[in-house]
């Protein structure tokens, strides 16, 4: 069961009630051009919507639906003209007749011609009048020029320039070309024309994917629809997220002031051009239960399945006032499935028991649930595959993953502390599950237990005890199956796994110098085995790197963690003795004052130093280390 992400004509989300509000008012007013956005988030269903509207306007006789994808020609040609020349063309592919035609469609054509050679020498035309162009510019001409010369810089003079352009034969003739306003309005009287001949009482002009195009792509695209802004009969819906359109309108004009306001100015541009706006809302919890629902059950019996078509039937009822019914029952999926309610059971549960904390972290984004349960149940394939399918349980292995998508921290501590323990159980999860069932049962407790930092902070959060009260229990439960199978994402049984919610500190002794001098209290509070465990995997992760020519993270960790252990001062001697000194930077000779206090580690840093300041490959780290000498010395 591998969910696909493409658009879809099986409505799983009641989303065809948005399709059918759209259609009905592209309907009211088919001589009238209108423009309306499907805006939403990626992955919120905006092309779903768009197949929808493309399957309703079927039904209609004289409707005409053409889909363009902008993403699919980015790089390819120009956005604009291929926006143009897809109208078109899809309207002669389903209006075969008009290839006999000669009148409006050639005309149509000769205009496209037109705006096709203005977009290439257009801009070339207008230099002319202002300097000389470069060779490169002539050299975008020079394809639709015939009988030029081969050498473009050759060209390079005023005079040169328009005689090229008095060449563009049957583009731009002496006879025909006009201003380019003059041209936009007999393009569009061509195009009205052609709809005429093609009696198509309105065209309907399906946009998808203008969120996934570069910023230049997606504004020529919308310059293109700007073009039949004012032509009758034409409607465009442009499904897009409105935030990365505006994105793209702020890099198209990244000159505006600010008493202007970037933000202002690409939003007044959006709404200009998008008459009527329509936000996908998202997934509330009961809609977010009965997609996921569905979605399973899908899986299990298939989408064409009769069965599942009649409980696709019962959620739209329920999903009619989400507000005041629950998600899909088992109740209502025995009634609806019969004898295939057995098979799908375990659907029903997985979806009960991780719909409500998946609804909040995916905000209900569609796209997001189906990758999650995409991953869920390739780990338990893989799994089985390796032989340790019976050790994964998808209740548990599911609620591990909700906290690996949505809390990542607190997924890597319990993995942290999991891998380390003997049996894989995670102590402080259990400590932080009693909590949650004494406050559920509003017990006291006569004794109090030991609980850990971690633990504490984990009990104060509020999403975590969202989390945790989620069912089944996972503080009794052998997680090392489960870790093993999310290797994917990282390895909890390497090296670290020895160190277990050690890792943390070690992590945050590589950050910046302010987050590290901040850790002084917490380091006192580790006991000497630890900190010596916390000194070696920063020394490794630091080498690990292999660059030192400039202080790389983790030196100013280990320079607080030695201040609070004198006791590892051997430990950082030996690692600065280590240290290549072929491209070595000269930091390493200072800020060692307040650390190494040891009359005995003073002595081997002073060789140290010696041995900088003697080496011959190395001139900035000779002159640092020289220089400290001679401060020493002083000292």
């Amino acid at each position: 069961m591998i969910l696909t992400d493409n658009e879809t004509k099986v409505d799983l989300l009641n989303y065809e009630a948005i399709a059918l509000t759209i259609t009905k008012l592209l309907r009211e007013r088919p001589d009238k051009p209108v423009t309306i956005g499907v805006h939403g988030d990626w992955g919120a269903g905006k092309s779903s919507i768009l197949e929808m509207i493309e399957s309703g306007l079927k039904k209609e006789e004289n409707v005409l639906c053409v889909k363009f994808n902008g993403w699919r020609f980015q790089g390819f040609e120009d956005a604009k003209i291929a926006l143009i020349e897809g109208i078109v063309t899809g309207l002669v592919e389903k209006r075969p007749a008009l290839k006999k035609a000669t009148g409006a469609l050639k005309e149509t054509f000769k205009r496209i011609d037109w705006l096709k050679a203005a977009k290439t020498g257009g801009g070339l035309a207008w230099t002319a009048f202002t300097g000389i162009p470069t060779p490169d510019q002539i050299q975008a001409v020079v394809g639709t020029v015939k009988g030029l010369i081969g050498n473009p810089a050759s060209l390079a003079t005023k005079g040169n320039i328009e005689s090229a352009m008095g060449q563009l034969d049957g583009l731009l003739k002496s006879a025909e070309a006009k201003h380019l306003p003059e041209e936009i309005q007999e393009f569009q009287k061509a195009f009205d024309d052609l709809l005429k001949e093609a009696s198509v009482d309105q065209l309907v002009v399906l946009i998808d994917d203008l969120d996934r195009c570069l910023p230049e792509v997606a504004i020529e695209t919308l310059e293109a629809v700007r073009l039949f802004v004012f032509t009758k009969r034409t409607a465009f819906v442009v499904a897009a997220d409105e935030a990365m359109i505006e994105y793209a309108v702020r890099k198209h004009f990244p000159e505006l002031p600010d008493t202007t306001g970037p933000r202002d100015y690409a939003r007044n541009y959006l709404e200009k051009l998008i008459q009527v706006p329509f936000r996908i809302p998202a997934l509330g919890e009961t809609e977010t239960r009965t997609y996921v629902t569905l979605l399973l059950i899908a899986a299990e019996l298939g989408e064409d399945d009769p069965e599942f078509q009649k409980l696709i039937d019962a959620a739209r009822q329920r999903l009619k006032k989400p507000w005041a019914v629950a998600a899909i029952d088992a109740a209502t999926v025995r009634d609806t499935l019969g004898d295939k309610a057995a098979s799908v059971l375990d659907a029903l549960t997985l979806s009960d028991q991780i719909g409500t904390i998946l609804a909040t972290g995916t905000k209900g984004n569609p796209r997001q649930i189906k990758r999650f349960l995409n991953t869920l149940v390739l780990r338990q394939r893989i799994a089985e595959a390796r032989g340790f399918g019976d050790d994964i349980k998808l209740p548990i292995l599911a609620k591990l993953m909700l906290a690996e998508r949505f809390f990542p921290p607190l997924f890597d501590s319990i993995a942290a502390m999991a891998a380390a323990s003997a049996d894989g159980k995670c102590r402080d999860l259990k400590v932080l599950e009693v909590n949650i069932e004494k406050q559920t049962d509003k017990k006291t407790s006569t004794k109090e237990e030991s609980i850990s930092a971690e633990a504490q902070g984990w009990i104060s959060s509020e999403y975590i005890q969202s989390w945790a009260a989620v069912q089944p229990q996972l503080g009794d439960i052998d997680l090392r199956p489960y870790l093993f199978v999310a290797k994917d994402r990282k390895d909890y049984f390497g090296g670290n796994s020895a160190l277990g919610k050690l890792v943390a500190v070690a992590e945050q002794l590589l950050g910046p110098k302010m987050t590290v001098q901040a850790m002084n209290s917490k380091l006192r509070e580790l006991a000497p085995p630890e900190t010596a465990q916390v000194f070696e995997e920063v020394r490794l992760r630091i080498m690990s790197k292999g660059s030192f020519d400039t202080q790389p993270p983790g030196i100013e960790g280990l320079r607080v963690l030695v201040t609070a252990h004198p006791e590892l001062e051997s430990n950082l001697m030996s690692f600065l003795e280590s240290l290549p000194l072929d491209h070595l930077g000269p930091w390493v000779v200072q800020g060692w004052n307040a650390v190494i206090k040891d009359p005995a580690n003073n002595v081997r840093f002073d060789q140290s130093l010696d041995r900088w300041a003697s080496t011959s490959n190395n001139q900035p780290l000779k002159t640092a280390a020289a220089a400290a000498i001679s401060t020493r010395r002083k000292k």
